[in-house]
Formats: structure tokens, C-alpha cells, sequence
């Protein structure tokens, strides 16, 4: 199947995830406190998806797919939530252009690695002299944008 229709879809939310730090910077500006803040960010999020959940309870995991599951699978969330507390304590202090070229770098350069090793249960691709070049350039990139 065809699944050209995804990149477009991946691209919008890319896009959207810009506005985060933004907003949750302006939260934490009203609040002054980046734990509450941070909690208020996901109180949305929680509520939405749980919203989905009720809404389309299935597929339920089975009790052997949740034993099997790796002890680290859950903590996906937790690293989000650093991500999000990072992002709204200095989104105003860099700027968005920075903190996003500064996060989207080394989420690219991590995800490089984590293909590279097949960290996390994932596939390997191997490290090409492309894959070099793209994190050379990513990394001058960001340079630019904080610099100028």
C-alpha cells in the first residue's frame, strides 16, 4: 500500500510541535513556576487522549503482550516530559527558531545512534557517508540559526 499520505501528515505535526515551546514558555511566564506549568501542558493532553481511548477501547493489550513488554517502554512519556520542561524554561531565553534547530539536531543525531546500534529494539541502518554528511550539516545549520 501506498503510504505517500503520511509524510504530509508527519510534516503537519513536525510543524505544529513548534508551537509548543512558545506556548508552554508563555504558560510558565503567567505561572512562574516551570513544575505547574509543566503539569498544565500535559493536563490537555491526558484528557484528549483519554477522550480517544473511551472512545476506541480497542485493540486491549493482552496480559502476555504487557509481560512481555520491556521494562523501558512506558518511560517514553517521562522523556517527553523533560523535553517539555526544558523547552518552556528557555524557549525565551534562545528563542524558538534556536531551542527547535538545537532539539531537532540531537533528536536526529540520537536517532542516528539509536539506527546505527538498533537501540530500543529497533532495525540498524548503517552509518553512511550520507547519513554523515545530513548530521555535519544539521549541526552547522543550527549554528547559523542561533548565530544569526
Amino acid at each position: 500500500m501506498n503510504q505517500a499520505w503520511l509524510y504530509p501528515l508527519i510534516i503537519a505535526a513536525g510543524a505544529l510541535q513548534a508551537w509548543g515551546p512558545p506556548m508552554n514558555g508563555a504558560l510558565l511566564k503567567s505561572i512562574n513556576n516551570p513544575w505547574l506549568a509543566s503539569a498544565i501542558s500535559f493536563l490537555p493532553v491526558l484528557a484528549f487522549l483519554i477522550c480517544v481511548f473511551l472512545c476506541i477501547p480497542k485493540p486491549m493489550p493482552s496480559g502476555e503482550s504487557l509481560a512481555s513488554m520491556p521494562w523501558w517502554a512506558p518511560l517514553g512519556g517521562l522523556v517527553g516530559a523533560g523535553a517539555v520542561v526544558v523547552g518552556l524554561m528557555f524557549v525565551n531565553k534562545v528563542g524558538a527558531g534556536t531551542l527547535a534547530g538545537l532539539t531537532i539536531t540531537a533528536n536526529i543525531l540520537m536517532s542516528i545512534l539509536i539506527d546505527k546500534y538498533g537501540w530500543f529494539g529497533m532495525e540498524q541502518h548503517p552509518l553512511s557517508l550520507g547519513r554523515i554528511a545530513g548530521a555535519v550539516l544539521l549541526v552547522v545549520g543550527i549554528y547559523l540559526v542561533s548565530k544569526y
